[in-house]
């Protein structure tokens, strides 16, 4: 039968997502024949590197030339380090000095990665408030709203990736610090891909960047009447990435080496501008992005390949909300199901909210449907945090996770039920006020490091 919509007419597409989603009608061996043509290809680095893409950063330098904008750059006080990306250009990963941008998602639903990251700058010896910022005074980059639900545009999402920017650039000087003192970390990997996209639309536009320079205007969101764009768009997993033979060499404790460990990769970390994605030829041949991997093998952990790599971990924004059961079976079937039977893995590695919530999440309904293909879904960092000794309740905080951690952690070495036992002490402090920070609120209104 064909679909229709509510009023019974038949161009409704698939499912009511509208008449230009239409079923393809394969046969079994067309799509056997379709998807092997993907695999083959997207194993690869297929993507033509040739001169029809060109680097947005060479335009931002000539607006800048020109008295149009500000550039946020990353100087030597940001002790960045330099990778290669998709293209073979250069990236600078700056890796102190940081203004922490937090994820809508992940305090909700994954808390254990931002309390990762902090605990591992607070492990390197990194000053609150000198070193690293856990801003406050920051909004959603709203490209939720724009993925799921076709709210907002791409005004409306350039003002406030310019309005969240500009507050990082100028969150150093309640600090005592210079303009700039402070550069962006992005956590959330919808974040990261919706920026660089509007980056490139702000530089390539004129028409644009007069608009949102009267909306920044009015905001008090100028430096010196110009827009203030970061240098690079910088994601946790980067920081993860350049950091992994230091965490591995100065903080590591666990061996983990029989650990097997899958890697998803979040599609909106190197499928959106991709070529500003991060690769590494010592790191699967260099066909692959290279973060997240390259954590797993810094701490000496079994990366285990698995033929759905490529695949979306089917958070997919729009049909989470529409289609939730179509989520829930492309989960199960083509991430959880295949790296339970093709890699035997004990924890699959993800660097986004989203995916981490979608995977962890979404196991129990499988259970009733006698789909119990059970795995651990944590984020690099908190897998990397554990390997380093940190605490798997107060720290990595894996009590917040739907699927069954317990197997992992004992695997690693460490007593869930000790651990446990622990935080439940730690809990009847809590409530008599006694309370550990792993950084000073009092930072938030002004307070200085």
């Amino acid at each position: 039968m064909k679909p229709t919509d509510q009023n019974g007419s038949p161009d409704a597409g698939i499912a009511g997502h509208g008449s230009f989603f239409q079923e393809t009608n394969l046969s079994r061996e067309e799509a056997v024949r379709a998807t092997d043509w993907v695999r083959k290809h997207v194993d690869r680095r297929t993507v033509d590197l040739g001169e029809r893409m060109d680097d947005v950063r060479e335009h931002m330098y000539e607006l800048e030339k020109e008295g149009e904008i500000i550039i946020h750059r990353i100087t030597d006080g940001h002790e960045p380090m330099t990778v290669k990306t998709l293209f073979g250009w250069e990236k600078k990963i700056p890796t102190k000095q940081l203004w922490h941008h937090k994820s809508c998602g992940q305090c909700g639903n994954i808390p254990g990665y931002p309390t990762s990251l902090l605990w591992f700058m607070n492990e390197f010896g990194f000053v609150p408030g000198k070193d690293y910022l856990d801003e406050t005074d920051q909004t959603s980059c709203t490209a939720w709203n724009y993925h799921g639900s076709g709210i907002g545009n791409v005004e409306s999402l350039s003002a406030v990736f310019l309005r969240n920017f500009h507050q990082a650039y100028v969150s150093g000087k309640q600090h005592g610090h210079e303009l700039g003192h402070f550069f962006p970390l992005v956590h959330c990997g919808t974040s990261f891909g919706n920026y660089k996209e509007v980056r490139k639309y702000l530089i390539e536009s004129a028409a644009l960047r007069e608009k949102v320079t009267k909306i920044l205007g009015k905001l008090g969101r100028l430096v010196d009447g110009k827009l203030v764009i970061p240098e690079e768009i910088i994601h946790y997993s980067e920081w993860v990435h350049v950091m992994r033979n230091r965490i591995a060499s100065e903080l590591q404790k666990i061996d983990v080496s029989n650990i097997r460990a899958t890697a998803h990769v979040a599609c909106h970390y190197y499928k959106m501008v991709h070529e500003d994605a991060v690769y590494d030829p010592e790191v699967l041949g260099g066909n692959r992005t290279a973060i997240i991997t390259s954590v797993a093998q810094a701490l000496g952990a079994q990366v285990i390949d698995y033929s759905t790599w490529y695949d979306c971990c089917g958070f997919g924004f729009r049909h989470i909300i529409s289609e939730r059961e179509f989520t829930r079976s492309f989960t199960m079937d083509r991430k959880i199901r295949v790296a339970r039977e093709e890699a035997n893995a004990d924890v699959m590695l993800a660097n986004d909210t989203g995916c981490v919530t979608t995977m962890d999440k979404n196991q129990w309904i499988g259970k009733a449907h006698d789909q119990d293909f059970s795995i651990p879904i944590v984020a690099d960092v908190q897998f990397a945090a554990l390997a380093c000794g940190a605490d798997p309740f107060k720290i990595v905080q894996l009590q917040w996770h739907a699927s069954p951690c317990e197997d992992l952690v004992e695997k690693m070495g460490i007593s869930w039920s000790e651990a446990k036992k622990n935080f439940q002490e730690y809990l009847k402090e809590v409530e008599k006020g006694n309370i550990e920070y792993l950084y000073n609120p009092e930072l938030a209104y002004g307070g200085q490091a």
